[in-house]
């Protein structure tokens, strides 16, 4: 039923046509379906233009028309009919909906648009300047009104002219650069002017149309006198260091964790930018700001424990656009540092053989292990480093050990710890079973 329904609408389409049409052809627009409406023929000038419908079934059709009432109030059109064609007697047709009823088929509902009416005249545009950071109007001199029509309802909707404004942005790639590209925005109507966000680059602009004066090969356009921007934008990264597992990071964005904590953040702005600074701030508003860097590129080692905010911020030559980046927020997490007293190196690989401490923002850190006769036989200063057993190269002999620790922490905790290490040694395939001792050759 659909399907007939569908067929039935298309072949309405066929049988209507336009006579004394002159040289430019009608131009048919499919409407939303929810206008109720099937078609909106676009005619260059209705005067002397009549209207002719072929009957498929032999029946008469009648024909109703209105102007911008309900439906439900039509006004009886007159129509000749000479047994197969049924043609409009004397009837001004421009701006009016009609419906055609054939028999029991489904009615067919269009509307008649007079382009002669609403014709598009462009002479000239030229550029307000008035808000040069977020909206930039350009002034046109000439026309283009709207063209409206009525849905079966009786509600008023404007058909699209589609007049096309063409100029050049920068548009951000998602990666690190701003690309130019060009831009077209699209107008159903031009009153006095037309407004847009501004450009990011020096561009020119030109107005072309409207669709149907070009379908018709007579289009209009007008080029605008070349711009110079004055808008900015920006984008910006931040890339953390990455210190491997002792180095937890923050919740909110990701960024931070145990101190020293690495970034390198980076600003990419738009050509306009002359002025740029990253500032970094201890509150979300920056009413606390701490430090500032004029440049794009800014790389920085947290090294106290808190809570820390930076964003970037660019401006151009008048510093009348200034423009704000992604704020980012960086947790430091207080110190801590805990020492294991067991491993078993020589053992299982990967599994508790290596003796490494447990920490959190050391900014300072120095280990020392001794054996039981005071011989030093390990020595490091980075916390993430750690002893796997071995002097001279060859495990050491099971027992205990000893270590000395010092250490700052980046929330200013002094640490100086000592301990005793006892390595155990295991037999393959027998886990949890105590080896001789036999598996070293050192201490």
């Amino acid at each position: 039923m659909l399907m007939a329904a569908a067929l039935a609408l298309l072949s309405a389409s066929a049988q209507l046509a336009f006579t004394g049409i002159g040289q430019y052809p009608v131009i048919e627009v499919t409407p939303d379906k929810t206008t109720g409406l099937d078609k909106i023929y676009v005619v260059y000038n209705t005067q002397g233009v009549g209207m002719t419908y072929t009957s498929s079934t032999g029946d008469r059709p009648t024909w109703t028309s209105y102007d911008s009432h309900n439906w439900n109030y039509p006004d009886t059109v007159s129509a000749a009919w000479n047994g197969q064609m049924s043609t409009l007697l004397s009837q001004d047709i421009s701006n009016k909906g009609y419906k055609i009823q054939e028999g029991n088929d489904s009615p067919f509902y269009f509307w008649v648009v007079n382009y002669a009416d609403f014709p598009m005249e462009l002479n000239d545009m030229s550029c307000n300047n008035m808000e040069p950071c977020h909206l930039l109007t350009l002034n046109i001199d000439g026309h283009a009104d709207a063209i409206p029509f009525y849905t079966i309802n009786g509600h008023r909707q404007v058909l699209d002219r589609e007049i096309k404004l063409t100029y050049n942005t920068l548009v951000w790639d998602d990666s690190t650069h701003w690309q130019e590209a060009v831009t077209v925005e699209s107008f159903a109507a031009l009153d006095q002017g037309v407004e847009i966000t501004p450009p990011l680059c020096n561009t020119a602009f030109l107005l072309t149309g409207d669709r149907f004066l070009e379908e018709w090969g007579i289009g209009e356009s007008v080029e605008g006198d070349y711009y110079y921007t004055q808008a900015v934008d920006c984008n910006t990264t931040a890339v953390q260091e990455d210190r491997g597992n002792n180095n937890e990071k923050g919740i909110e964005s990701g960024l931070g964790g145990s101190a020293p904590v690495n970034i390198v953040f980076t600003g990419y702005p738009t050509d306009a930018v002359v002025y740029r600074v990253w500032e970094m701030a201890t509150d979300q508003d920056f009413e606390n700001v701490i430090l500032q860097y004029n440049q794009d590129e800014v790389d920085y080692s947290f090294t106290e424990a808190g809570t820390y905010y930076m964003r970037y911020m660019v401006d151009n030559a008048s510093g009348t656009c200034p423009t704000y980046g992604e704020t980012y927020t960086i947790t430091v997490s207080e110190s801590e540092l805990v020492c294991p007293n067991i491993f078993s190196p020589g053992s299982t690989e990967g599994v508790n053989d290596i003796w490494k401490v447990s920490y959190k923002s050391l900014v300072e850190f120095h280990c020392w292990i001794f054996n039981r006769w005071g011989t030093l036989v390990c020595e490091f200063t980075d916390p993430g480093s750690g002893w796997d057993g071995t002097y001279h190269g060859k495990l050491v002999d099971t027992g205990v050990y000893y270590y000395v620790v010092t250490a700052l922490g980046s929330d200013g905790v002094k640490y100086k710890k000592r301990g005793d290490i006892t390595i155990l040694r295991y037999k393959k395939g027998a886990s949890g079973t105590s080896g001789n001792g036999s598996g070293g050759g050192g201490y």
